[in-house]
């Protein structure tokens, strides 16, 4: 598991200052100074800033690059088995397969269901069929296993 090497050294510096925040605070209480109440708030906040950045630098995942792949927006997601990209114009047809790939490895799984088990993960492109009508063509097709994340382009 990867850590995020900011996120790890804001939440360090975020938990010393919630400490130094948190003797003062206290300090403020003895005296009876009268910001002592709002010391109380901005200390559990950066106590909360500081926990927040730890909890992502441990959680964090950085996204897989497949060589010759394509960056491409994601038009259709049904958030269960199916997963649509829109290729652009200009993609040419050695990038498919790749592009399709990356897409169905940076899948994040939790929450979504399948009957077979399998995500199914398409690069499309619309092309025009005749005067104001347009089809979906599909380029590419990956399958991704829910169980054990495995990845098999299809065509």
């Amino acid at each position: 598991m990867p850590v995020d090497p900011l996120s790890l050294k804001a939440g360090l510096w975020l938990g010393a200052a919630s400490g130094a925040l948190a003797v003062w605070m206290v300090l403020a209480f003895v005296m009876g100074w009268g910001f002592r109440f709002r010391l109380v708030g901005v200390t559990s906040f950066t106590a909360l800033l500081s926990l927040s950045c730890l909890a992502f630098a441990i959680s964090y995942s950085p996204r897989t690059q497949v060589e010759g792949a394509v960056t491409v927006p994601v038009v259709f997601d049904n958030g269960s088995n199916l997963v649509i990209a829109a290729a652009t114009a200009d993609l040419s047809a050695e990038a498919y397969a790749p592009t399709v790939e990356q897409l169905a490895l940076n899948l994040r799984s939790s929450g979504r269901s399948s009957a077979d088990g399998l995500v199914h993960v398409r690069l499309r492109r619309v092309e025009s069929a005749s005067a104001g009508v347009s089809r979906p063509v599909v380029l590419a097709e990956a399958t991704r296993s829910l169980d054990d994340g495995a990845v098999k382009v299809l065509r």
